[in-house]
């Protein structure tokens, strides 16, 4: 199923948009699984899944780390993190800069929902957190993310994503280095790819659930 699920959202949108499987939930098995399918974006958010992962996937995949990242955890991955949808503390900047072999793809997550349990940067953080970022050579600031809120309110989903993609457009101005959207998964990456998403993070529409 999970070639069938991949192939018919991959039919649904543009070749610009990148589909980060999510595997967390998933054993190592499962993932290679998806990799015959034709899968080479992962996305994993704990650091013992991400090398799980790593470790078993081909040099060709990419595994992306999507969840909060301590900045004391960062030495345990720097090796192998390309891809960082996470970025919102100098401190894990710092790190990077520190421990990474290469130059690490990094979005700054904005809480553009202002909601208390969410992660993130408040929108008017977020220039002058590229400001102090612009240091460190290793980190490499492609673009924006968001989590939408858990809602069926497509009203709440358009404006939430529509957001960050406006966000993005100001700070072009100035940063045009940063040109990707990170944003939307199973239950709104339709909407969040009307909004000019180029990454989206897909769990249990792809692997199915667990």
């Amino acid at each position: 199923m999970i070639k069938e699920n991949f192939n018919a959202i991959k039919q649904e949108l543009s070749d610009d948009v990148k589909i980060i499987v999510v595997t967390k939930y998933h054993s190592v098995e499962e993932t290679l699984e998806a990799y015959e399918a034709g899968v080479r974006e992962f996305g994993e958010n704990r650091v013992e899944g991400f090398l799980e992962k790593r470790r078993a996937l081909p040099e060709d995949a990419n595994v992306h780390f999507i969840g909060t990242l301590q900045s004391r955890k960062v030495k345990e991955i720097a090796e192998h993190l390309t891809y960082l949808h996470s970025l919102d503390r100098e401190s894990v900047a710092k790190r990077i800069e520190q421990h990474a072999l290469n130059e690490v793809k990094c979005f700054i997550q904005v809480n553009i929902s202002e909601e208390s349990s969410k992660h993130g940067l408040d929108v008017e953080e977020v220039r002058p957190f590229l400001e102090a970022v612009a240091q460190y050579d290793k980190v490499a600031v492609v673009g924006l993310m968001t989590m939408a809120p858990l809602t069926d309110d497509t009203g709440v989903l358009h404006d939430t994503f529509g957001r960050l993609k406006s966000l993005r457009d100001e700070l072009q101005k100035t940063h045009p280095e940063i040109t990707e959207l990170s944003m939307g998964m199973s239950n709104d990456y339709g909407i969040a790819v009307d909004h000019g998403a180029s990454y989206i993070r897909i769990g249990s529409k792809i692997m199915g659930s667990r």
